[in-house]
């Protein structure tokens, strides 16, 4: 089971690299990175209800009572992650962008799951997974490094 979890975690980072890519050059031919990502999250919006209304159950009303306020404004970071992607994609190129992004979020990943942040699993850190993102970050600074 956990090679098929790593297999779809390679294909969601796959994923992001492929959209982010596609749509930072909708946002050029569309002259407007805001539209773009308008598109973008509609479009997903459209997708992600007809699986819900097919493939789930109905909402429980308490778990919107009980949901803490702050996960209902976690969109905000998708549409600044998102919406900045496609504006620095055209101008560092899809590689750059997405690895310098890719260091923030090993960065903020590492910390959430040392923190246990939003009922995400504990696993601290060692001196193992600092190493592990000190060579991930040196190879990351290779990548992106102008000859």
């Amino acid at each position: 089971m956990a090679t098929y979890y790593c297999l779809l975690a390679f294909i969601c980072g796959a994923c992001i690299a492929l959209q982010a890519a596609m749509n930072s050059q909708l946002a050029i031919q569309l002259q407007s990175v805001l539209k773009a990502t308008s598109y973008a999250f509609f479009a997903s919006f459209v997708l992600t209800s007809i699986f819900a209304a097919t493939l789930s159950t109905p909402l429980p009303t308490k778990a919107l009572a009980s949901t803490p306020w702050y996960l209902w404004f976690s969109f905000i970071l998708s549409v600044v992650g998102v919406a900045s992607m496609y504006f620095l994609i055209p101008k560092l190129g899809a590689g750059n962008a997405i690895t310098i992004a890719l260091c923030g979020q090993v960065i903020f990943a590492l910390l959430i799951s040392h923190f246990g942040w939003f009922a995400s699993p504990v696993k601290y850190l060692t001196l193992t997974k600092v190493s592990g993102l000190i060579f991930m970050l040196l190879g990351l600074y290779l990548i992106n490094r102008t000859n």
